[in-house]
């Protein structure tokens, strides 16, 4: 019926015409201000705040600083709680800090009747601090002697991490291996969403109430009572519509702060929002990684063994911590496969950077870019076709992992590879562009990928659903799973509709969730929408359509073996579906009936013990000015085996916005930081480079549709994976192109035209 279907996003008419209404829109206007004072140093302590010119100013209400909040250590990461505190979150994060770790750090908080009265109060507090060297490469945090940014963690290390698979120094023995070594450099980039960090919290009989913009409400919730020392049902979280989050918003941000400002006047609404500048600079980034790679080949090209070494520059507070660079190792572990050993060895660092986060692909990019410039600087000296090489050693159908119980049960890598190949003219391309001269040379790159759908089992997957038919036969849906502008809405729409038998039209999904209100799931992350979304949705519909057969069977006196639902109605399927009644007349009857009236709902938890691979690949045509310095993106075509495809038109959306932040990944963007202060220098739009419309050629997405077999409606992991691949084969593109290898991005002019120098090809 409705699955596999381009009908419309259901929330497009409101969000096109400007009628959606976000957090921003629906504050009081005559809330009061939080704004926040932030530090001007970036390791050091604070030792006096002098609030007294501040208090004196019109406006002000109220001002707390560090010495006045609460000392109750919380996490912020939008994880599932888990009982075993082993698997807890790092908790290194206060309300405000005395112990300041970045530059631009909060310390203290004012809360104004108007914007004016905050912007003079915050230019009149005096602040005295205790001042700290700078780290801000997690190589040198690590080094004895640094300053520790968190007592708890010697030598800076939030995390250290090793795994060995198979007898390593035994493997690496065998005669005539030929060795490989490449040190990759990823950078700290920023999330960039439209809708900046905003939240309103007010109090409303004795319960804290927040608005906010998040990925996750009833995660937050919980982190806000931990913040604050109290119950967690004395806290509610509403989520209207949101202006993206990429991540950076499955943290709980500001809401815990905004929270707390909130009680110190008394329960009054007083309205928290990051100007873009805060957002750079202290909300999450993107971990910047250094991964060393250690290959051992032998001369056909197949893998014997290999070693994975990674930094991950963590920044100032824990978030997602260790689980970023961890998941970047299950790239190297899974994508190939060595024939006897692998080992990792990866650090995860506090330095005073802006903490590090999750980010839309969660630790892939940065390991992808490694992994697939590695193979294709080795297949390279080794004078092998790339896709020969990676197909001699690429993670085979029938693999299984023996921790997820992942599967691989379908040949998608050869699959995604033909379709790309063809897109591209692959096999024309690289004999055309091959033995270039001269100042301008066009190439072609390649990048596999790999992903995983949802986060069992390293964190329970539960999702929760309810559905409530209304007098008119439509249904109302409510999850937890948030929309944030991937179009979960429109695909849980068309997922009910399958099930139910309903036309997508009269399938009502409430796009805000109120913790109060909304039954129980974690939201939005890990690509885990319509795997974990699904299957709830799949079980509350399932059981609703029961529901309705049943009442149905009483309404026209037949059989529950020969009633079905079919294009809005009940029909006979012993009678070639003749139509018996509508569902408006069926739900009229249960709603008004005088003996036996019955409201039709149903509601169910489905927890998911299973996983899924999402797999494919993408490829890259370039040209590159060498003596400018200067790539020029021809073309870029994901190829994804993310299983059914429910609304094939919102999943090319998706590749297409994925595509265009891994050309802003691995070409323009990156976060600057004062070697001398660690102040941000480009925390802003103008400063930042961000790709344009100019910078992007016509994005193209292919799709191998394999139906996931543990999957609800076949589907896997499509919302993070279309931004992993596109960063490694550019830069494989311009090593076909001009024949030099470049181990770290973005792919700047300053960093080609220093490259292209040292190569002699200026």
């Amino acid at each position: 019926m409705s699955v596999g279907q381009s009908i419309p996003r259901v929330d497009a008419w409101e969000k096109v015409s400007g009628r959606a209404k976000y957090t921003d829109d629906l504050v009081d206007r005559n809330a009061l201000i939080g704004k926040i004072l932030h530090s001007t140093i970036a390791n050091g302590l604070v030792k006096k705040i002098d609030i007294t010119g501040a208090e004196k100013i019109p406006g002000v209400v109220k001002i707390v600083t560090c010495f006045d909040a609460p000392d109750y250590p919380f996490p912020t990461a939008g994880h599932p709680w888990s009982t075993n505190p082993a698997h807890w979150d790092p908790m290194d994060r206060r309300l405000l800090n005395k112990r300041v770790r970045l530059y631009g750090d909060d310390i203290a908080a004012v809360i104004t009747e108007d914007e004016v009265a905050a912007s003079r109060a915050l230019k009149a507090i005096k602040v005295e601090y205790e001042e700290y060297p700078v780290l801000l490469d997690p190589e040198e945090a690590m080094k004895d002697g640094a300053p520790l940014l968190h007592e708890e963690c010697p030598n800076n290390i939030l995390k250290h991490t090793t795994v060995e698979d198979g007898n390593f120094e035994e493997a690496i023995k065998e005669e005539g291996l030929l060795c490989f070594e490449g040190l990759y450099e990823t950078p700290i980039v920023q999330h960039c969403h439209i809708e900046t960090v905003v939240s309103w919290a007010y109090m409303e009989n004795g319960r804290i109430v927040i608005v906010a913009s998040t990925q996750i409400p009833h995660i937050v919730r919980r982190i806000v009572a931990q913040a604050l020392g109290i119950p967690w049902g004395r806290v509610r979280i509403i989520k209207p519509y949101i202006g993206g989050g990429f991540g950076n918003k499955q943290d709980s941000l500001y809401e815990p702060l905004n929270a707390f400002l909130c009680t110190q006047v008394g329960g009054r609404l007083v309205k928290l929002e990051l100007s873009r500048e805060e957002v750079f600079f202290d909300t999450r980034v993107r971990h910047g990684e250094r991964i060393r790679l250690k290959t051992w080949v032998r001369p056909n090209g197949r893998l014997v063994a290999r070693s994975y070494t990674a930094f991950s520059n963590q920044g100032a507070y824990g978030s997602h911590g260790h689980g970023i660079a961890a998941k970047g190792t299950n790239v190297f572990r899974q994508l190939y496969r060595d024939e006897k050993a692998r080992k990792v060895d990866i650090y995860t660092v506090y330095t005073n950077t802006a903490a590090a986060g999750a980010m839309r692909g969660y630790g892939t990019p940065q390991a992808v870019f490694a992994v697939e410039s590695h193979m294709e600087d080795i297949a390279r000296k080794l004078n092998m076709d790339p896709l020969e090489f990676r197909f001699l050693n690429v993670m085979p159908r029938g693999f299984t992992d023996a921790f997820t119980g992942n599967v691989n049960y379908f040949d998608s890598f050869h699959q995604c590879v033909e379709k790309g190949k063809a897109c591209v003219k692959w096999d024309e391309k690289r004999a055309l562009y091959k033995n270039q001269t001269g100042p301008v040379r066009r190439g072609i790159g390649m990048s596999l990928f790999w992903y995983n759908t949802a986060v069992w089992p390293i964190s329970i997957e539960v999702s929760s659903c309810r559905m409530v038919m209304n007098q008119d036969g439509s249904v109302q849906v409510q999850l937890a799973e948030t929309e944030i502008g991937q179009g979960a809405d429109t695909v849980y729409t068309q997922m009910a509709s399958e099930t139910l038998g309903i036309p997508w039209q009269k399938i009502h999904v409430v796009s805000t969730q109120d913790t109060d209100i909304t039954p129980f799931g974690t939201g939005a992350y890990g690509s885990r929408q319509t795997y974990v979304g699904g299957a709830a949705v799949h079980k509350a519909a399932s059981l609703l359509r029961e529901k309705i057969i049943r009442r149905a069977s009483e309404y026209v006196h037949v059989s529950p073996a020969n009633l079905d639902i079919l294009d809005d109605g009940i029909v006979n399927t012993s009678l070639g579906n003749r139509k018996l009644a509508t569902l408006e007349e069926l739900a009229t009857d249960a709603f008004y009936h005088e003996e036996n009236a019955e409201h039709l709902t149903a509601e169910t938890t489905a927890q998911v013990k299973s996983n899924a691979f999402s797999l494919g690949c993408a490829f890259a045509e370039v040209e590159v000015d060498i003596p400018l310095g200067k790539i020029k993106l021809l073309k870029l075509v994901n190829c994804h085996d993310c299983g059914r495809l429910i609304n094939p038109k919102t999943a090319e959306g998706q590749v297409h916005g994925g595509q265009s932040m891994a050309i802003g990944f691995g070409m323009f963007e990156r976060l600057i930081y004062d070697p001398k202060t660690g102040k941000l220098l480009n925390d802003n739009l103008l400063d930042y480079k961000l790709p344009t419309i100019l910078d992007h050629p016509r994005l193209e997405a292919e799709f191998v549709e394999n139906p996931e077999p543990t999957s609800a409606y076949g589907t896997k992991a499509l919302g993070e994976p279309p931004t992993v691949p596109g960063a490694a084969a550019i830069r494989n593109a311009v090593l076909n192109a001009t024949g030099v290898g470049i181990n770290r991005i973005p792919l700047t002019p300053h960093v080609l035209f220093e490259e292209f120098r040292a190569a002699g090809l200026i």
